[in-house]
């Protein structure tokens, strides 16, 4: 059975813990702070660049945009420099351009195109908290003050319903808290939902 635990940034990850765990990681951005993860999507320049000052993440596969790959991979000569996965469709909205698809989009892409069957998404909590931006990073550095204000979390209900959709094989489980509510353009038969506090008990390393 092949599994990968996907990694968001949302609040609802913050008592997880990953590290007696067997199966393979893949998260986005500053996550190496605390976790280092088999696979890292960094979508902005400074993110890349503050992943890669990380000894830590040395054998990590870092996911750059593509018109970064040549900077980081040929001239800071980072071999663990990898380009993230093309999108399985053409669309003609906003949405589906590659350039407004994230960091947590592309990581959820990123599981289905290395095969694993059994995906697991831990921090995608997409709404926000008191309006405020739902981050664990918030208000460190290369991410926003812990009063801003929350942004559109539209794209990524649209996006990841597009990698459901074109994945109907991949067997995805969305964990969060007992009152999260999953969007409706999810709700299909590869998608399913269970409680943080069933998780802990089904995934006796997430503690």
């Amino acid at each position: 059975m092949s599994q990968v635990l996907v990694l968001g940034n949302g609040e609802s990850r913050k008592n997880f813990t990953f590290q007696n765990t067997t199966s393979k990681l893949i998260g986005c951005n500053a996550v190496h702070r605390d976790t280092i993860v088999d696979h890292l999507i960094c979508c902005d320049r400074r993110m890349v660049e503050e992943a890669i000052l990380n000894p830590a993440t040395e054998d990590t596969k870092i996911y750059v945009r593509p018109e970064w790959f040549k900077y980081f991979r040929k001239i800071k000569k980072k071999k663990n420099i990898c380009t993230v996965p093309d999108l399985p469709y053409t669309g003609v909205l906003k949405k589906d351009d590659p350039v407004h698809w994230g960091s947590g989009g592309y990581a959820v892409l990123l599981s289905a195109t290395l095969e694993f069957e059994y995906i697991t998404l831990i921090g995608f909590d997409l709404y926000p908290t008191n309006s405020l931006v739902n981050n664990l990073y918030k208000g460190t550095t290369n991410y926003s003050g812990a009063d801003s204000r929350s942004i559109d979390y539209s794209f990524w209900v649209y996006q990841l319903a597009k990698v459901f959709k074109h994945y109907p094989e991949n067997k995805f489980t969305i964990v969060n808290t007992s009152d999260w509510i999953m969007p409706h353009e999810w709700q299909r038969d590869n998608v399913t939902f269970k409680n943080i506090e069933q998780a802990k008990v089904d995934y006796k390393y997430l503690c």
